[in-house]
């Protein structure tokens, strides 16, 4: 794994502060993401150039409106228009208390919304948590701020029996007994519209309480990393499920990034929320076995650095850099294997006379992006 370098991360943060979460496309901004992944992966010197294509296609930030009290918070869940409210409600949290106990606080009521913006909420406050975690600056502060604000604009939740018993599975034993939506029965949109099938699926609900998450914490995040890698190999075919399945192992990266900066009730309650998001991801986006066994080999981790750059493309860059990040931790041939597929199908998509791959336009398709 390269070595992280962070010098041009506060510059980036300041040349977006300004944007919104969508882009005019309708996609999320991926912004503040890309540009502390880019970091993560030790390549500095491609920031800025990155931020300034991309910096075309945001959206400014929408204005103030009415106050967010903390007594009254659960009523702007989920409203997209009240993300600068959302923001200013957080800043003042983390102007009022250490960084790390918001954190907690806040992720703890987040967590069943962990699927919200087809999980770009949580991956943007990884990053954001990240990022701060290397040194506590004014922009870095600002962004977790922006990033918890993201998460909570954007809140969606799953359908879920709470109250069943939970499992004594292991999330590779139960990814292979989730259910399937059928696909006559699956709905076309973005991810967001594409996982509102599940309230009409109620053979999924119960799937949240299908593993056991009171064993040791730090292998079941490997695990659940490691299985969603694998999913994405036996079930990304397309550039539509390849950018579904990406989110499967990105947010579980982002699961791994909050994790030792939560206290552990915080953290298996996240992880319970990680488990089923990236099930549904499976369920609606799904097409055949849940995990792929035969893994090409792939040695070459800084080729994959290289092209996910050339591609300019966010998802490139950033599942990328999760799956190199998770592979550092705990080794397996499913991440490069998976990085290099997303890569090279992403790459294909951005090659043709219109959109040289040095820029990172839209990939034309809204559908399931965000």
């Amino acid at each position: 794994m390269p070595v992280p370098v962070y010098d041009p991360l506060d510059d980036a943060l300041a040349a977006v502060a300004s944007c919104g979460i969508e882009l005019a496309d309708g996609n999320s901004n991926h912004a503040p993401m890309v540009a502390e992944a880019l970091c993560a992966l030790g390549r500095p010197e491609a920031v800025m150039p990155w931020i300034a294509r991309y910096r075309e296609r945001t959206l400014p930030r929408p204005p103030l409106g009415e106050r967010i009290e903390p007594r009254g918070w659960r009523a702007a869940l989920g409203r997209r228009e009240r993300f600068a409210d959302w923001a200013e409600f957080f800043a003042r949290e983390l102007d009022a208390a250490p960084w790390r106990d918001v954190l907690d606080r806040c992720v703890g009521h987040l967590a069943p919304g962990f699927c919200a913006a087809a999980t770009h909420g949580v991956i943007r406050v990884g990053h954001a948590v990240r990022g701060i975690a290397e040194r506590d600056t004014p922009s870095r502060r600002k962004e977790l701020a922006d990033a918890l604000a993201a998460w909570a604009a954007t809140w969606q939740r799953l359908p879920a029996a709470d109250d069943a018993a939970e499992g004594g599975a292991s999330p590779r034993a139960a990814i292979l007994d989730a259910p399937l939506v059928p696909p006559e029965r699956r709905r076309g949109g973005n991810i967001t519209a594409g996982l509102g099938v599940l309230d009409e699926f109620p053979e999924f609900a119960p799937i949240i309480a299908a593993i056991d998450t009171n064993g040791p914490l730090p292998p079941l995040i490997t695990e659940l990393s490691e299985v969603f890698a694998r999913v994405y190999l036996a079930n990304a075919r397309t550039i539509p499920t390849v950018i579904a399945f990406i989110h499967g192992v990105t947010s579980q990266a982002a699961l791994g990034n909050l994790a030792p900066h939560l206290k552990e009730p915080t953290a298996r309650r996240l992880a319970r929320y990680a488990w089923q998001s990236g099930c549904a991801l499976y369920a609606c986006y799904g097409s055949g076995p849940a995990l792929g066994e035969h893994i090409p080999a792939v040695s070459d981790a800084e080729d994959l650095v290289e092209r996910a750059i050339a591609s300019g493309d966010e998802h490139a860059i950033k599942f990328t850099e999760a799956c190199l990040g998770r592979h550092a931790q705990s080794p397996s041939p499913a991440y490069l294997a998976a990085a290099r597929h997303a890569v090279e199908t992403i790459g294909r998509r951005r090659s043709g006379p219109d959109q040289p791959r040095t820029s990172p336009p839209s990939i034309g398709i809204r559908a399931p992006v965000t």
